[in-house]
């Protein structure tokens, strides 16, 4: 069979059909005319503009195509209003909630309606028939907190649970790892309110005749639904109409999960949910290879686990190089694993049905798991996987496009070697993992979208044939989207792909909703993203291509995650707006357009200055972020590029040479505190500077490096070189005070760096790169001697301190001498690792990690300590919002409050009586103090005020 071609669509009926807008271009008349009505109909909730259509133009697939329109409805009769509209100008309609579909299913031509900014709620929970009633946007994580109330659970959680809306993946048919156990979002589902693409809304259940002509059509085609569908779990692929049979209860509600938006819009959804285990234990199998491991799992599944996960070592390898060695934890010997979920009674149960399965499975090595927060760091090797097999073993990018294949899980491991000989057939690599319970194989491929998409073609094609073969499915929970769709008749009989487009059509007449997808299919290889990619290489400043950098954004969107619910500190801007434009991704999707030129043109666009506005430079997405997406350092490029040469806003000649100044001020720093003292003055500076007046310039002190510093005493554990920072030197010089006291109790030999050293902090963040070089190079001439000696390097403001562990070889990696001052450099706590501290028992410590250390050195070292010295310590999640200057500057004030409403300040207001904030960064204290009236500590000071307990030694 040669390639597969989509079939040409019937002529459209009544009002001619608005064809893609592949150039992302508009047609002025008719769109301007159609956004007018629009905006009448969901007053302030349409957005035509350029930038936004960017944001949305792709969502976590290769695909890019451009919208007309983007509209955020707060109530379904806007909804309805929105698809008449459509209706009547025979533009199509395209349902996206939290952008996290893979195969291109949330990307459209015409309007897209975005559920999950407003139509977000959990309506109602019932513990006695064990149901909840949902909106579309609600993001999973939601639900399954308010049903964990009631000792609840919704049964499918996939990976993106913590951004993925109930509506996607009512969309979808998504499953996750507990679908072995608890079945597909199908299997779940009891009532959808549904509204079809010719405007009747109807509640879709158990009743074929809310749709008229449905019952015949499932009369005249009981073969087809019987041998073709639901042969086994995971068959994702198509429509699911096998529930539409009479033995199967002639569920019209399962038969439209899956439907990817092809059929009508969901408005509401009555779920089932079940109950949450016991207790539950975790089995780790180690196997010679992965497909050895698949060749396990059907004997397993007689034990019914809760969940069976296949991973393959080179995954974990990636895992280990992205995260450390140490953030791994231990792993039975082989070469792949699963990860088995058992349940039980109670805890003692469990871990004995863990220990009768482990004796069972044939394995080269296990390990029962019995810690909830080691059985969930390995879980978060999973979860990350989407975005960590975005580059191969070998750091090759890899994309989706053939992520998602399933087979019956008990011919998985067949299935795996000749998939492996296919991808050496084709030159191709990955990562492969997933759910081998239901058969379900995820992994992302070194697919040379960029600079061959022509081959893309061929493989797909070849994997479709390789898959039908062993009686699987192109999708196994992710749908078929614009990836998958025109492969279906290698998958399906023509009576079945019939079928399809007749079920379609009794909901769908006009081909409105969500073009392109499973019926009349687009080309596999139309509209793919990369090929449009241009490069930006390096002008000068960052040594990266700025237009490959921002297309390692893949759109996997735990950008949008809440930080209690994914661990991490992004996106702060985002979790204060709840808007897609100051996510990392809506960020990145904006830069690729900048790339390619054709939607958003040259540096100093607006629409990239909308984009980047809001961005704390936090750069908790270089961390947090899978793919690795740095939107700090993206965002001081563009400003390098925007304004070289050029002249500046004043807040890049003030806050972004701010250390000039404070050396400066540090000459008569009570003269200059007394003048801004003055509040009228104070007020008028600080407009005259850009700044928000409603803030409070920080206090001068007289500087620490203008004190005459101890002479370093030998001591048992070396020498150790002090960098005294610009802002400690000018604003908390007892930070460094107490920090040579620290040291010099626990055993070193104190240098402290000599006169001013910057580096550059300020300059890197206004994007004013030269001179950020510059003060770099100095610093290496500084401190370069002490590194090449083996001197460490202790850092005491965490912002600085991480430019030396990122900033510096990313700026200056030619010059050798930054590889070894960035390997010398240590936090504090790094330093005094092993050390026995002062005894801090009784002390309630409320910590807020600074969000440059959590990217580049985390804080582990700092609870360590902070444990041992027997504190008892509760970690703040999230950003404090001033974030340098960002809080300062006009125009971000209340903005950054609603950052520190995230994290901070609530954090405060429950800490216990007496609790010590304790905050190493500048900034982390200055937010807290003006807008808590909290003081905050550095760990220097904290330790230091207990060194008269005499600290013990090891």
């Amino acid at each position: 069979m040669g390639p597969v071609r989509p079939q040409p669509r019937p002529a459209s009926r009544g009002r001619a059909a608005a064809q893609p807008d592949r150039t992302g271009g508009p047609r002025a008349g008719p769109v301007t005319e159609l956004v007018r009505r629009l905006e009448r109909a969901v007053p302030g909730g349409v957005d035509a503009s350029t930038r936004r259509r960017a944001e949305y133009s792709s969502d976590a697939s290769n695909y890019r195509v451009v919208p007309r329109v983007v509209v955020f409805p707060r109530h379904v009769d806007e909804v309805l209003e929105v698809a008449s509209l459509a209706r009547a100008d025979g533009v199509p309609l395209t349902a996206r909630g939290g952008g996290t579909s893979v195969a291109g299913n949330a990307v459209g031509p015409g309007i897209v309606v975005d559920f999950s900014r407003h139509l977000n709620r959990v309506l109602s929970v019932d513990p006695a028939s064990a149901t909840a009633v949902v909106q579309p946007g609600v993001v999973l994580g939601s639900l399954q907190a308010a049903a964990a109330t009631h000792g609840l659970r919704f049964g499918p959680d996939p990976s993106t649970s913590s951004r993925c809306t109930v509506g996607g993946m009512i969309g979808n048919n998504a499953c996750g790892p507990r679908a072995v156990a608890y079945g597909t979002t199908a299997a779940n589902v009891v009532e959808l309110d549904w509204l079809d693409g010719a405007g009747r809304r109807f509640t879709a259940g158990r009743d074929l005749d809310a749709v008229p002509g449905l019952a015949g059509l499932v009369a005249a085609n009981l073969g087809v639904l019987r041998t073709e569908l639901g042969r086994f779990g995971r068959q994702v692929s198509g429509y699911s109409l096998e529930h539409l049979l009479p033995e199967r209860g002639a569920d019209l509600a399962k038969a439209l999960v899956g439907a990817e938006g092809t059929c009508g819009l969901l408005l509401g959804a009555q779920v089932r949910l079940v109950p949450v285990a016991a207790a539950r234990a975790l089995v780790v199998l180690g196997y010679r290879d992965l497909a050895t491991a698949a060749d396990a799992v059907p004997a397993l599944l007689a034990h019914r686990p809760l969940a069976v996960e296949g991973m393959d070592a080179r995954l974990v390898d990636v895992v280990r190089r992205h995260r450390g060695p140490g953030r791994v934890p231990e792993l039975p010997a082989g070469g792949g694993w699963l990860l088995v979920e058992v349940a039980g009674d109670d805890a003692a149960a469990a871990l004995a049905a863990a220990g009768e399965l482990a004796r069972s499975a044939g394995a080269l090595d296990h390990r029962v798991v019995g810690s909830e927060s080691e059985a969930a760091a390995l879980w978060r090797i999973r979860a990350d996987g989407a975005g960590l097999g975005g580059r191969t073993a070998a750091g090759a990018p890899a994309w989706p496009g053939w992520e998602d294949a399933a087979v019956p899980p008990e011919r998985l491991g067949g299935y795996l070697r000749d998939f492996d000989a296919l991808l050496a057939e084709h030159g191709l690599a990955g990562l492969p993992y997933g759910h081998f319970g239901d058969g379900c194989v995820h992994v992302r491929l070194d697919l040379p979208l960029a600079g061959a998409p022509e081959r893309l073609r061929p493989f797909l094609v070849d994997a479709a044939r390789l898959v039908a073969s062993y009686g699987g499915s192109l999708s196994g929970e992710h749908g078929d989207g614009r990836a998958r769709g025109e492969l279906l008749p290698l998958m399906y009989s023509p009576a079945a792909i019939g079928l399809f487009e007749r079920f379609k059509a009794l909901l769908d007449p006009s081909d409105l909703m969500n073009p392109g997808v499973l019926v009349r299919p687009a080309l596999v290889d139309a509209d793919l993203r990369l090929p449009l990619a241009s490069s930006l290489p390096a002008g000068g400043g960052f040594r990266f291509d700025l237009g490959t950098a921002v297309h390692r954004c893949v759109g996997v969107g735990k950008c949008r995650a809440d930080s209690s619910s994914s661990g991490g500190f992004m996106c702060p801007s985002y979790l204060a707006t709840r808007d897609e434009k100051d996510s990392t991704r809506g960020r990145a999707r904006v830069l690729q357009e900048l790339a390619n030129g054709s939607l958003v043109r040259g540096w100093d666009a607006p629409e990239v200055h909308e984009s980047l506005d809001l961005c704390l430079s936090c750069k908790a997405c270089r961390s947090d972020c899978p793919a690795g997406v740095d939107v700090a350092a993206y965002k001081s490029e563009v400003l390098y590029r925007r304004y070289r040469g050029r002249l500046r806003p004043r807040t890049h000649y003030l806050l972004g040479r701010l250390p000039t100044w404070a050396r400066l001020a540090g000459r008569a720093p009570a003269l200059v505190n007394a003048v801004l003292a003055v509040a009228p003055l104070r007020r008028l500076l600080l407009r005259l500077g850009g700044l928000d007046p409603r803030r409070d310039p920080p206090r001068f002190a007289r500087p620490f490096r203008r004190r005459r510093a101890p002479a370093p005493v030998a001591g048992p554990r070396g020498p150790v070189l002090l960098w005294v920072d610009s802002f400690t030197d000018a604003f908390s010089p007892g930070v460094a005070a107490a920090a040579v006291r620290l040291l010099t109790a626990a055993g070193y030999a104190v240098t402290v760096s000599a006169g001013e050293v910057c580096c550059g902090l300020t300059w890197i963040g206004t994007g004013q790169l030269d001179g950020a070089k510059a003060r770099l190079r100095r610093l290496l001439d500084a401190f370069e001697p002490h590194a090449r000696a083996g001197t460490p390097i202790v850092g005491l403001e965490p912002s600085c301190t991480a430019v030396l562990r990122g900033d510096l070889v990313e700026l200056l990696g030619d010059d050798p001498r930054a590889h070894s001052v960035e390997a010398a450099t240590r936090t504090l706590a790094e330093l005094l690792d092993g050390w026995q501290p002062p005894d801090l028992a009784g002390v309630a410590v409320v910590a807020q990690p600074h969000c440059h250390q959590h990217a580049t050195s985390g804080y582990d070292a700092d609870l360590r300590l902070l444990r041992r010295a027997g504190a008892a310590v509760e970690t703040i999640a999230g950003c404090c919002g001033l974030a340098g200057d960002f809080g300062m500057t006009a125009g971000h004030h209340d903005v950054s409050v609603a950052v520190a409403e995230n994290g901070l300040l609530p954090a405060l207001r429950s800490a216990p009586e007496g609790a010590v904030l304790l905050a190493d960064g500048f900034s982390c204290r200055t937010q807290a103090a003006q807008l808590a009236g909290r003081h905050g500590v550095h760990l220097a000071e904290l330790l230091g005020q207990h060194l008269r307990t005499a600290p013990r030694r090891r």
